[in-house]
C-alpha cells in the first residue's frame, strides 16, 4: 500500500482529487461516519508516492508511504 485514507477525517472536499497527476482519486460512492463521501485510490500500484494529495489534504486524512530503496553494497 502506498497511500492510505483516514476515511473518517476526510469531509469529502475532492482537492486531493483534483491535485493527483496519475487521475487516481476519487471520491467513493459510499459514506463515511459523518456522511460524507470520502476519498479513496483506485489503482494503488499506479500511484507514484508523489504526495501531492497529502500536502493538499486540509484534514491531514492521507498518509502516503513511499516505497524503501534497496540499497546494495559495493563488493
Amino acid at each position: 500500500m502506498r497511500v492510505e485514507f483516514n476515511e473518517d477525517r476526510c469531509k469529502g472536499c475532492s482537492l486531493c482529487v483534483s491535485v493527483c497527476p496519475q487521475g487516481i482519486v476519487r471520491l467513493s460512492t459510499r459514506m463515511n461516519i459523518k456522511g460524507y463521501q470520502a476519498a479513496e485510490v483506485v489503482d494503488q500500484e499506479a500511484c507514484t508516492s508523489c504526495a501531492a494529495c497529502a500536502r493538499m489534504c486540509p484534514d491531514s486524512a492521507i498518509t502516503v508511504y513511499r516505497p524503501i530503496k534497496n540499497k546494495q553494497r559495493a563488493s
